[in-house]
């Protein structure tokens, strides 16, 4: 039987096809739209941010556009990582559905932890009053002092939800390879 595994851009159907979890396969298909979606958003900010400097010779901007570039692979990157780590080892050892399961438990969290860590970094002045919103006939409110919480919390605090939620997809590799 012919290798399907193709590099990285070979390893999202490949994992897709040899997984037996239907929580992993979602999680093929949502990651794979997330980390297209961000890295467009990473490339035309890379273009704006380069069309705003390019008058304005290199030195510290050259840096901010690298940095740029770096912030971008780590958001990527632990977005892509569950898939790679399934793919590669459903390609060495076989199937382990507990394996697929909880690569995918840890990618979804990642994915909820970017977007509480974005809550987190919103700066004051664009901060939208919380208030309860309805789904049909019920209420919810129960999201309300959780958001004032995250609003509440200094900006830089926005980046720790994504990097333990990263180094918890690694943790989570390592302890059930």
């Amino acid at each position: 039987m012919a290798d399907d595994y193709g590099g990285v851009f070979g390893a999202f159907p490949y994992a897709f096809r040899h997984s037996e979890s239907w929580l992993f396969k979602l999680y093929v298909l949502v990651g794979a739209l997330a980390s297209g979606i961000v890295s467009l958003f990473v490339i035309f900010g890379l273009v704006v941010l380069i069309g705003a400097t390019a008058a304005v010779p290199g030195g510290s901007l050259t840096l901010s556009r690298s940095f740029y570039v770096l912030v971008g692979l780590f958001l990527v990157a632990p977005l892509v990582a569950p898939i790679l780590f399934v793919a590669r080892r459903h390609r060495r050892t076989g199937s382990d559905p507990r394996y697929d399961v909880s690569l995918a438990f840890t990618g979804f969290l990642f994915m909820l932890s970017m977007y509480v860590g974005l809550v987190v970094s919103v700066p004051a002045d664009l901060q939208t009053p919380v208030e309860p919103f309805t789904l049909g006939p019920i209420t919810v409110s129960a999201l309300v002092p959780v958001v004032e919480l995250l609003y509440a919390l200094p900006p830089l605090y926005g980046l720790v939800p994504p990097v333990v939620c990263a180094a918890a997809i690694y943790g989570v590799h390592r302890l059930l390879r």
